[in-house]
């Protein structure tokens, strides 16, 4: 006889899988239809769940689609951590978050159109959890920018300025890209990351 802890773990278990589910179910409802078309049932049909057991872990659309930013968020971070983690030197690591920022944004292009495009719209919490987002990788960019300044690989600027103007630069890069993908999003990485880093004082390699 399995004793209360075990049920609880099984029981936890099993929400966690089936909130994957939803959240996978509702990346690809987003992506097909926007996310002003789609409803809940799309997603819940998606799932393979009825409408009452989505709402059961998902009281709203907004809610839905605000966990579904902060998962990919939290991916898109862990990504430009670990790629740092593994450079040396303040140009190195500048370009290896740029690059794997890129290469996140690629692989999950669904996600991407409708986190740039579709929800750009959007009101309430879900715009203000956009900006939120967009602000911590800014500064995110910001305090590397700061470390190569602190070591001297770097003259004294307004790293604010120049992360808040590196992530327009790359929004509009990933965005046109979005709307025109002629070629891979990832053969404009050198060329990008060359430029980014001139523009705040970087040699060239």
């Amino acid at each position: 006889m399995r004793s209360a802890a075990t049920a609880g773990r099984v029981r936890e278990a099993r929400k966690e899988q089936t909130r994957a589910r939803i959240l996978e179910a509702a990346r690809r409802a987003f992506a097909a239809r926007g996310f002003h078309a789609t409803l809940m049932d799309h997603v819940a049909q998606q799932a393979g769940l009825s409408k009452g057991a989505l709402y059961v872990h998902f009281p709203s659309k907004e809610e839905l689609f605000l966990a579904l930013l902060d998962d990919a968020a939290a991916t898109l971070v862990d990504r430009i951590t670990q790629a740092i983690a593994g450079a040396h030197g303040g140009r190195a690591k500048v370009a290896a978050a740029l690059e794997s920022a890129l290469d996140t944004f690629e692989e999950h292009e669904d996600l991407t159109w409708v986190f740039l495009v579709e929800s750009s719209g959007a009101r309430g919490p879900v715009e203000q959890r956009r900006w939120e987002l967009r602000a911590a990788l800014t500064d995110l960019v910001r305090r590397y920018l700061d470390e190569a300044v602190a070591s001297g690989d770097l003259p004294p600027q307004d790293t604010a300025l120049a992360a808040a103007v590196w992530m327009g630069a790359v929004s509009e890069v990933v965005v046109g890209w979005l709307r025109q993908p002629s070629r891979p999003l990832r053969d404009v990485v050198p060329q990008l990351t060359s430029l980014l880093l001139r523009s705040v004082g970087f040699p060239d390699a």
